[in-house]
């Protein structure tokens, strides 16, 4: 028989085996979770809100809802610069080229190799001197079928693997644009504060210029002086808290865009209002936040890869099939290495089957099952913390919406008290711990004011992060 006969000889056997690894693939097969979510949201919608179904390009880029040019253009710069998005970029791309690792076991793997060979035999060890001479080169093939599944099982892990990192990337998106968007309300909350604490300033230094000149008159007692005194400098010593506050918020916000703290603070020195939130905000229903939410999306994907990975530890319980062979020249004389007689070739089918580890493989499948429920209950509190955060930003942002409105009232009432007290003191009617009283009143309620605007926008961003806003859908997962 020639060697072709016995090549193609061997040839049905590697068809039935070829035909064996189209079987199913051992393991569970993953379908994913159901997840128990509410029809409706537990807080009822108030003003500001409504149940309407939310829009992808709208959620995508809610920063432009608010209508400040300054904050749009921040999000852009930390898109592109933010550390944190370029680390999970280099996950996805880790992750993509793992999935290729992966594949690649579905392919045999092939070496090249030569050798040229000069050796002498030793007289002393009883060889004649002869120089001896071998040369060669060939191709060497290995292929092990899979038959069981075990390699299609680890591709669905490292594919499972690279639709999370995807989703984690969307994930730090989201979060990324929320904080950016945080800090710069902080920045601009800090400064409203300033203005308020700067103008109260100026009002104070006026009554005490006045209580002065009216104690040098003898018109005035030393107590009062004193007491205005105290309430100026008091006002004065919030200052350096709020210019502390503001640098560390255009720091934080420098570093989330990229840069090194001081970078905001010649860009932002200009003080602007705190951006006005939409006069409505639809919130949906609660699986269309949950299908927007990357995090969700993340866990879900770990889960299927864990379920892969199960099927990739089962696999190892049963016969591993493989094809080796070699092919080339070899010859003891150069001149005879091209010549057909130099011809080798092998071709080595292969099974081997672990029949005995003391229960490791058992033990590793229980092991891989564990981790796949830990994945699972993880997915289930993600979902519910999910739930949660949807509803606490609800109520925070209808509740801080009441508080501006009272705070408002308040704010107008205390500005009216501090005029009438002061007109009341200078002619006598009352004493001066009534304007004492009414401008430190004036001065909280407008510094809370200036909070609740902002907490109201913040409130706000943090209800646009819950329902999974902050970034747009890409290309279809399976092309890339």
């Amino acid at each position: 028989m020639t060697r072709w006969n016995h090549i193609w000889a061997g040839l049905p056997g590697v068809f039935c085996a070829v035909m064996l690894a189209a079987c199913a693939a051992v393991g569970p097969d993953y379908t994913p979770p159901e997840a128990s979510v509410p029809p409706a949201w537990h807080t009822d919608t108030q003003k500001g809100i409504n149940s309407g179904s939310t829009e992808d390009a709208t959620l995508a880029q809610w920063w432009d809802t608010l209508g400040d040019p300054v904050l749009t253009g921040l999000v852009e710069q930390a898109e592109n610069n933010n550390l944190e998005i370029k680390q999970a970029q280099a996950r996805v791309r880790r992750s993509r080229a793992l999935r290729g690792v992966s594949r690649a076991a579905f392919f045999p793997a092939v070496d090249a190799g030569g050798l040229a060979l000069v050796g002498r035999d030793s007289e002393s060890r009883g060889g004649d001197g002869t120089v001896d001479r071998l040369y060669a080169a060939g191709f060497d093939a290995g292929w092990e079928i899979d038959v069981f599944g075990g390699t299609r099982r680890a591709v669905e892990a490292a594919e499972a693997d690279l639709q999370a990192s995807r989703a984690d990337l969307r994930d730090v998106l989201v979060s990324l644009v929320a904080e950016v968007a945080l800090n710069y309300v902080d920045v601009r909350t800090y400064q409203a504060r300033l203005g308020v604490a700067r103008a109260n300033l100026g009002s104070q230094e006026k009554t005490y210029g006045i209580i002065r000149s009216r104690n040098e008159a003898g018109l005035s007692s030393k107590l009062v002086l004193e007491q205005a005194r105290y309430n100026l400098e008091g006002t004065r010593s919030k200052i350096p808290v709020l210019e502390s506050g503001l640098a560390a918020a255009m720091n934080r916000l420098a570093v989330l865009l990229g840069y090194a703290p001081g970078w905001a603070q010649a860009r932002l020195v200009e003080p602007k209002p705190v951006p006005v939130p939409p006069p409505s905000v639809a919130i949906g229903v609660p699986a269309e936040a949950l299908r927007r939410r990357p995090d969700i999306r993340l866990a879900e994907r770990r889960l299927a890869a864990q379920s892969a990975r199960v099927g990739v530890a089962v696999a190892d319980l049963y016969p591993k099939f493989r094809l080796d062979g070699s092919i080339g020249l070899e010859a003891a004389h150069a001149g005879k290495f091209l010549k057909s007689g130099s011809l080798f070739w092998a071709f080595l089918p292969s099974v081997s089957w672990n029949l005995f580890d003391a229960g490791a493989i058992r033990q590793n499948i229980e092991a891989q099952t564990a981790v796949h429920d830990e994945a699972l209950l993880a997915y289930e509190a993600t979902v519910l913390n999910a739930l949660e955060e949807v509803e606490n930003a609800l109520t925070g942002y209808a509740k801080e919406q009441q508080r501006r409105q009272s705070l408002r009232k308040a704010v107008t009432a205390a500005n009216e008290a501090e005029g009438l007290s002061q007109d009341l003191y200078l002619a006598g009617l009352t004493s001066f711990e009534s304007v004492l009283d009414a401008q430190r009143f004036l001065l909280t309620f407008q510094d809370q004011l200036a909070v609740s605007e902002g907490a109201v926008t913040s409130r706000l961003i943090s209800l646009y992060k819950a329902l999974g806003g902050g970034w747009s859908p890409m290309e279809p997962e399976s092309q890339k």
